[in-house]
């Protein structure tokens, strides 16, 4: 692990959020971020404005997310080059705000006691290069979406030491603090935006 990547997990620590460079912790309980997407205008502008806020720079991911076809909820088995494979469960509004995401990340192996050993209908796939920074308790993810373009999104995840009102509070922080760089908010996911164009 780099000197970043172990910043950011002592900074993790103190926060409740794990370093998205390390395997993040598995729980069968729901997790909560407070979450707000939007399109990127300009990426060098963004960098630039991120170390202006002291932001720090954590990784740069290469990812491929598959998305399977549920019923109730939203299930993708994430692919980071370099790290080990996990299924993100979800349940989200689609609103082009600041909003609430419940999660649940299963290990390979949850996600086969959990779903079956069967593999499930996949729907699609969405792949992406993700560059990683943390603020305070706020991910902050620089993305490059193939086929869509360019992205920026923030992630507050809701502890007993950092409750919801304090993530909206933090989101909101950000989203003044990036302005200049943020084109339209978005409402739905990339997977979304990716049927859309098939």
């Amino acid at each position: 692990m780099n000197a970043r990547a172990e910043r950011a997990d002592r900074e993790g620590a103190a926060s409740g959020v794990s370093s998205p460079s390390s395997t993040p912790s598995v729980s069968s309980d729901p997790m909560q971020n407070i979450e707000f997407k939007a399109e990127l205008r300009d990426i060098d502008l963004a960098r630039t404005l991120l170390r202006k806020i002291h932001a720090t720079a954590i990784d740069t991911l290469a990812q491929t997310d598959t998305y399977y076809r549920l019923s109730d909820g939203r299930l993708k088995k994430r692919e980071t080059r370099g790290h080990p494979t996990e299924f993100i469960f979800y349940h989200r509004d689609n609103a082009a705000r600041a909003r609430v995401s419940r999660f649940t990340i299963y290990s390979q192996s949850q996600a086969r006691q959990h779903f079956g050993p069967t593999e499930l209908p996949v729907w699609l796939k969405v792949v992406k290069v993700r560059e990683v920074y943390m603020h305070s308790n706020v991910r902050i993810h620089l993305d490059r979406v193939e086929g869509l373009g360019n992205f920026i999104e923030f992630e507050a995840l809701v502890t007993s030491q950092t409750p919801e009102q304090a993530c909206y509070q933090a989101v909101e922080l950000l989203k003044q603090a990036m302005l200049p760089v943020m084109g339209e908010m978005l409402s739905h996911s990339y997977c979304d935006m990716v049927a859309v164009d098939e």
